[in-house]
């Protein structure tokens, strides 16, 4: 089972959270077109290795959450609020 580190309520099981997908895409600009939009949502890596996802904490605070996790040990790297930066790549010498 993982255990979330939510900012505002701690440390969770993760029955506590919902997953709510990719954290990577980036939406298209609105004259993009239908080709665009459809690879928005429809099309998807299958990393494995660090991935950033949203995960919404029903049970506690129903935030939505961003989780770095690492998609073979399903290690956690980070958990962040909306607004703040996700790196996924690990900086030298760590």
């Amino acid at each position: 089972m993982l255990r979330i580190s939510c900012p505002w309520c701690g440390e969770r099981d993760e029955t506590e959270f919902r997953y709510r997908g990719d954290a990577t895409p980036t939406r298209p600009a609105a004259d993009a077109g239908l080709d665009a939009f459809a690879a928005y949502v429809y099309e998807r890596d299958n990393p494995c290795d660090w991935h950033a996802e949203w995960w919404l904490h029903v049970a506690g605070c129903r935030k939505l959450l961003k989780v770095v996790r690492h998609t073979l040990t399903h290690e956690i790297r980070s958990v962040s609020s909306l607004a703040e930066p996700v790196t996924l790549r690990k900086e030298s010498g760590r």
